[in-house]
């Protein structure tokens, strides 16, 4: 039967995606990106982010992919997540960045003038 074997392939090829903006004083530098690509290698899913949904996509297991990123605060964090277990590594993704890494949110960067 067609149907059974679409049924196994859409759960094998479970698919997740979402985003959060990015609310930590400094954004997606070295240690938020530490803890994110910590939290990646968790799940056995691919598991990638952009900072547009239209990409450029990257491993978001890889330390210095993310770091590359460079997403200042304010900016649109997108996590897409394929294979087992992507819903709950998109969703642990996402809730990491909305709890702005678990850094305290009253640290804002000192105002060094503009330019």
């Amino acid at each position: 039967m067609m149907k059974d074997a679409a049924m196994r392939d859409e759960t094998a090829a479970e698919q997740a995606t979402d985003r959060a903006e990015l609310i930590n004083a400094v954004g997606l530098h070295a240690r938020p990106s530490v803890k994110l690509t910590q939290l990646a290698k968790t799940y056995d899913c691919r598991v990638e982010i952009a900072l547009s949904a239209d990409g450029p996509w990257v491993d978001a297991k890889s330390p210095v992919k993310v770091m590359r990123v460079k997403a200042p605060r304010g900016a649109v964090l997108h996590v897409r997540a394929s294979g087992e277990g992507a819903r709950a590594a998109a969703a642990a993704l996402v809730g990491l960045v909305r709890d702005g890494f678990g850094e305290a949110m009253d640290q804002q960067p000192a105002d060094q003038g503009h330019g």
